[in-house]
């Protein structure tokens, strides 16, 4: 008689010793095995973007745009990239060739854009509020942003929309303005905020936030 493989053996073993073990701890044991088969990822809010063409257009509000003039694109530059490494089979559009359109072009409606750059779809970040200062001394990263999914081949229908809880870099500390440069923090706090928005798109770790006053430490 032929021996089973050594995995379908460790399996079963597996399975015996769990079966086996008091009531009181199977439950936790059961979640232990889930977490090493599965991990600890959780799925993605919108999985639409897996095999389309996409744009990422950022919209600050125009009193952001002179206090942070580049943030609305150095966003959604980042949110391109995170996008283009972990969606799969996803196109993304260069953010050259969506902010030189911006620049040349009126539009109001984000299906005005995805036209333009015969896209799929537009992912737009409505960003409603942006501050890196808490006092005059310390840095607290503050924003407020809400997400658009268009479906620009059905006539600009928004298929995903989601108002964000504000984001708040570090979540519980300031940073003493002595320990970063502006910009250098601007680009730390961008970094985050663009994390938080592209997750919704791509299993991510749902914990992950859980770390950032420590990363803002280090």
């Amino acid at each position: 008689m032929a021996r089973p493989p050594i995995r379908r053996s460790l399996i079963l073993l597996t399975i015996l010793a769990i079966a086996a073990l008091p009531a009181a701890g199977c439950q936790s044991v059961m979640l232990t095995a889930m977490y090493l088969i599965k991990g600890t990822d959780v799925d993605p809010e919108y999985k639409g973007l897996k095999g389309k063409k996409v744009a990422v257009v950022c919209r600050p509000l125009v009193s952001l745009q002179y206090r942070n003039a580049n943030v609305g694109r150095d966003l959604a530059e980042k949110i391109t990239r995170l996008l283009q490494a972990k969606v799969p089979k996803i196109k993304t559009v260069d953010q050259q060739t969506v902010a030189q359109w911006l620049d040349e072009n009126t539009w109001d409606e984000y299906v005005e854009v995805g036209k333009a750059l015969d896209v799929d779809a537009i992912v737009g970040i409505d960003l409603e509020g942006f501050d890196i200062f808490q006092g005059q001394t310390l840095y607290q990263g503050k924003a407020n942003a809400a997400i658009q999914v268009v479906d620009c081949r059905d006539g600009g229908k928004v298929v995903f929309e989601k108002t964000l809880p504000q984001s708040v870099y570090p979540p519980n500390i300031g940073i003493p303005a002595s320990e970063r440069t502006e910009g250098g923090f601007r680009a730390e706090f961008v970094t985050v905020l663009a994390d938080q928005i592209a997750r919704h798109f791509y299993a991510h770790d749902p914990h992950a936030d859980m770390a950032l006053d420590a990363k803002a430490l280090d």
